[in-house]
């Protein structure tokens, strides 16, 4: 079940679309997602990061989501040429 919170709203972080996803699951909790997108048009580049940690509160999933986001904009990637 999928349910739009508020706090949860897409932010840009430099090149980046960040979405936190939060979902409510059936035993109360919140699970959360995030959404890290670049580029536009046929060049876009959409990671989604499914994360295991559960909260209690939405808020601070979306929270959660967000922080790992940043986490992964600052962190070095190497390029994978196919």
């Amino acid at each position: 079940m999928s349910i739009h919170f508020p706090h949860a709203a897409p932010h840009t972080v430099g090149k980046y679309l960040v979405s936190p996803l939060v979902r409510a699951l059936e035993n109360g909790w919140f699970a959360s997602s995030v959404s890290i997108r670049s580029g536009s048009g046929c060049s876009t580049t959409d990671r989604v990061l499914r994360l295991t940690r559960l909260f209690q509160c939405a808020r601070e999933a979306a929270a959660y989501a967000r922080a790992e986001a940043l986490q992964w904009i600052a962190a070095p990637h190497k390029r994978v040429v196919a």
